[in-house]
């Protein structure tokens, strides 16, 4: 465990699940450790069943405000809070120290941590590493931004339990001490600039996973990507000895990961494992490959047995809304990639399947930014585009520009339908939006699951005209 000290009076920032977490996770540890429990729920925040919670439990609950009264030696941040925003401003004047709940977490239970981060992948990376670890007898828990947050974890971990942390931007920036074992940064392309204000200001968050860690620990860093080579070259001069990882080719590193006539191959200390080929894997696409690779090396360095681990390589599934397969139709494979809220994301998904057989449906809520890569990929791979949506205009536009075929439609159903009409056997149809989904759906689970539902019912009209159709022959 942490040090254990004494944390005085505490305010929470945000009305939230990670806030109420961490809320009860203070409120727990007793007056030798906490004095007070304060929680400012922000200028939006209203009454409600969670607020009422927290009162009863003993916090002072303060809503509809981004004021922050009083004195506090600690302030915990939610991740939806920006360092930019009033709120958390208000409260860095107020507090001693300002963090984020990883940060807590970690403080209070720094032993066997694995961080995770990068624009993409983070969410497949982190279960898959867990899935080995516990597959090697390694008790390990997926938390962080995965979905379980890190403090509850903290609150019921045993004594041998990894900890494997999907780590955000936002959940980065308000990290001083973290420490993980391993920290795994997979890759950095523009996104979320309405919380950081500039794209360096990402960056920077992105890196801190790094700072502290020391020459036992492990770096691991898809160098396929610009900004992680150049991350990973600056870590050689702080005497660490990364782990560099590339599907594209051979790394000129002691530690490294790689492919080899399709294999994956592990190079840590000294020691070569060679794991399954990427045609018995369950995960598709070269972004996935690298996933594979970190998750690998991540495990192997902590103890893993790579026996064990190629068989838990090769038993792991896709997660749902990752290019997660559906159904086959008339010859037609459905694949679901609602997560693919940034165009980055569906230029690694697009290039998972062969060029010019896949019908992509974009669209949704238009995020902004440059289009120029994510144009040239799709004019490159994609067989047709189908827009929807609210982002529909600006997308196909762009898109036709750079000498796609772009079919438009008001909704998903809508793009289901016209992608159906137009694919034929061997084609792929993905959904990979690079929009959220806010104009037509709650978030990208949702929008998931009703293309699911959609091309369900294709099935079914398949399979009951497949069944009129031998009542007929006989």
């Amino acid at each position: 465990m942490g040090d254990q000290g004494f944390l005085g009076d505490v305010v929470v920032l945000g009305m939230g699940q990670t806030a109420e977490a961490v809320a009860r996770y203070l409120l727990g540890l007793g007056a030798d450790r906490v004095s007070s429990v304060t929680v400012v729920g922000g200028a939006k925040s209203a009454p409600g069943d969670r607020a009422a919670r927290l009162s009863e439990l003993g916090a002072t609950v303060v809503l509809g405000t981004d004021d922050v009264s009083g004195a506090f030696d600690l302030a915990v941040a939610s991740p939806g809070i920006s360092e930019f925003s009033d709120l958390f401003g208000n409260a860095r004047a107020a507090s001693r120290r300002v963090i984020g709940e990883p940060e807590l977490a970690w403080e209070e239970s720094p032993e066997r941590w694995i961080g995770i981060t990068g624009t993409n992948g983070k969410t497949t990376t982190t279960s898959l590493t867990a899935h080995l670890l516990n597959a090697c007898g390694m008790p390990a828990a997926a938390v962080g931004n995965i979905g379980p947050n890190v403090i509850g974890e903290v609150a019921r971990r045993r004594p041998d339990e990894w900890i494997v942390a999907e780590l955000s931007s936002f959940q980065l920036a308000t990290t001083e001490r973290l420490e993980p074992r391993v920290a795994c940064l997979l890759n950095i392309t523009p996104d979320h600039a309405e919380w950081h204000r500039t794209h360096a200001n990402y960056i920077a968050a992105k890196e801190r996973i790094f700072a502290n860690l020391g020459v036992g620990d492990l770096p691991v860093l898809v160098v396929d990507d610009p900004e992680c080579a150049r991350i990973a070259d600056e870590l050689d001069e702080r005497g660490l000895a990364p782990c560099r990882v590339s599907v594209t080719r051979v790394p000129d590193s002691p530690n490294r990961a790689y492919l080899q006539d399709g294999r994956l191959i592990v190079e840590l200390d000294g020691e070569r494992d060679e794991l399954p080929r990427t045609d018995e894997l369950g995960l598709e696409g070269p972004h996935n490959y690298a996933n594979a690779l970190v998750a690998a090396a991540a495990a192997l360095f902590v103890g893993a047995d790579p026996a064990v681990v190629s068989r838990a390589l090769v038993g792991f599934a896709p997660l749902e809304h990752r290019i997660e397969p559906v159904a086959t139709v008339a010859g037609v494979r459905y694949v679901n990639d609602s997560k693919a809220t940034n165009t980055d994301a569906v230029e690694k998904a697009v290039g998972s399947f062969p060029a010019g057989r896949v019908v992509v449906l974009v669209g949704g809520h238009d995020k902004g930014g440059d289009l120029t890569s994510f144009c040239d990929v799709l004019a490159a791979q994609v067989k047709c585009v189908v827009a929807y949506g609210e982002a529909q205009g600006r997308l196909g536009a762009a898109l036709e520009l750079a000498g796609c075929r772009v079919l438009y439609a008001p909704h998903m159903a809508d793009a289901v339908e016209a992608a159906r009409a137009v694919a034929e056997p061997g084609d792929v149809v993905l959904l990979s939006p690079a929009c959220s989904s806010y104009d037509e759906f709650s978030g990208f689970e949702e929008r998931g699951h009703r293309f699911k539902d959609l091309v369900r019912e294709l099935a079914d009209d398949e399979r009951r005209s497949l069944e009129r159709d031998l009542a007929e022959e006989r």
